[in-house]
């Protein structure tokens, strides 16, 4: 779904599969996992991670370099709520500044 200022929609990310790395500019990333493992990896040199599993919610900030994994073998599905205006809403970038 596309409303004015906000988009929503499901992710199913394969088992193995990563993103590459990338923002979201002016948009805040609200993400609910309703089956398998997100896993978030960000911060300085991307040396940060965390993972996330059914019932659990992710918040990306506007601007945060990121990328989503699933290091599982099985695949994972998740609502995304993107909010903002202005801009893309996804910018691919080489990785996180070191730290």
């Amino acid at each position: 779904m596309n409303t004015d200022g906000m988009w929503s929609g499901t992710v199913r990310t394969e088992p193995g599969a990563s993103s590459g790395w990338h923002h979201h500019g002016n948009y805040q990333t609200t993400i609910y996992v309703v089956s398998g493992v997100l896993r978030m990896e960000f911060g300085g040199g991307g040396a940060d991670a965390f993972e996330a599993g059914p019932g659990e919610f992710v918040y990306v900030p506007a601007g945060a370099v990121h990328r989503e994994a699933n290091p599982t073998d099985e695949t994972s599905t998740a609502v995304v709520v993107r909010a903002g205006t202005g801009g893309q809403a996804v910018i691919n970038v080489d990785g996180p500044a070191p730290t």
